[in-house]
């Protein structure tokens, strides 16, 4: 039994031991993507915690109790669960596992405590069908042994929160076919980052790559904080039809004092300055556009760039999901009877002259 895999040593075969978020990764740097290093603590690894610690009926036995009806009663349930996860140690050899594999990254990255993302991964995350992410709890750079051991633990503990309870409710996924794995990523010092997908969420147009980023730490831009700027380049061209610059007041960053991050202000001169350079841009919407190839559906991507590292290595993909929005819907012709192929061909022959 292995309690952790290498990113490079999983894919998406590897959904039912690592979760979506980690196959994906893995998936990813098989297809030649930049993604950080990292490695996933497996699903077998939170059964063996529950299991062993012989607190995996008294789980179910709270769950079983629940009225899933009424918010009072889930919040109830997931405090209790969370209490009880958050009081048992991790077992030894599970520990001694998640130790060595976070040394090697150590050594890998070249540092004594290398700064990581602990994230994670369940295994009814990024479905094509339905959208898990986020359900579960991420912590951003985390550094040292002790400290990435108590961050798994609370990864695997928010498999309860009463968010992620009553999705699973909703949407029929009974809780104990639900397992979770833990990501521990090397975490991108970034200058910029934030989302991408590629087809215009806006309208489903799928010959679109939109982009949207800001100062800092992507949370910012997942989590709404800020609004950020706006990218809406043409696949075929390469052609940035859209440029929206933001007033991007706040950003996440690591936090020298404490640890961990922290929002703060971005400096008067930066707010209203174009978060990417162009041939950022150019970069991002290749590795947009190599990344629905490899999967042959639009993709929701996370990227971020290293303020550390030269142009072009610096921009990691960190995250990929299927986009679940208008994937599901039929498609039809946007303009007539026309394909988006023809619509495509189209925009493209415009931009040849012929003398």
């Amino acid at each position: 039994m292995e309690h952790v895999l290498d990113f490079r040593n999983v894919d998406k075969g590897s959904i039912a031991s690592v979760g979506g978020k980690n196959a994906s990764l893995g998936e990813m740097i098989k297809a030649g993507i930049r993604v950080p290093p990292g490695f996933a603590v497996t699903t077998q690894s939170y059964l063996s915690y529950i299991t062993e610690s012989g607190i995996k009926d008294n789980i179910f036995a709270i769950l079983a109790e629940m009225n899933p009806e009424e918010v009072d009663s889930v919040n109830a349930a997931s405090e209790k669960i969370q209490e009880l996860m958050k009081q048992v140690e991790i077992p030894q050899d599970i520990k001694g596992a998640i130790e060595q594999a976070y040394d090697r990254l150590c050594r890998e990255c070249e540092t004594e405590a290398a700064p990581v993302a602990v994230r994670s991964s369940a295994t009814a995350e990024d479905l094509p069908t339905a959208s898990f992410a986020g359900q579960q709890d991420t912590y951003l750079w985390i550094e040292g042994k002790d400290n990435v051991l108590e961050k798994v633990r609370d990864c695997w503990a928010s498999l309860f929160t009463p968010r992620a309870i009553s999705y699973r409710v909703k949407n029929n996924f009974p809780h104990e076919k639900v397992l979770i794995s833990v990501g521990v990523q090397r975490m991108a010092n970034s200058k910029a980052a934030g989302v991408m997908f590629t087809l215009n969420p806006t309208d489903g147009d799928r010959s679109k790559v939109v982009i949207e980023g800001s100062w800092g730490l992507g949370e910012t831009v997942v989590s709404g904080t800020v609004t950020p700027d706006k990218f809406v380049i043409d696949k075929v061209i390469m052609e940035i039809s859209e440029r929206t610059i933001s007033r991007k007041h706040i950003q996440c960053i690591y936090n020298p004092d404490g640890g961990g991050t922290i929002d703060t202000d971005v400096r008067e001169d930066l707010q209203t300055k174009c978060c990417l350079e162009d041939q950022e841009i150019r970069e991002l919407v290749r590795m947009a556009k190599k990344i629905e190839d490899h999967y042959g559906r639009p993709m929701d991507i996370e990227w971020a760039i290293d303020k550390d590292i030269p142009f072009p290595q610096n921009i990691f993909i960190v995250q990929a999901r299927p986009e679940t929005v208008w994937s599901q819907k039929k498609r039809e012709p946007k303009i007539g009877e026309k394909s988006g192929y023809q619509l495509l061909m189209e925009q493209a022959m415009k931009r040849i002259k012929i003398p």
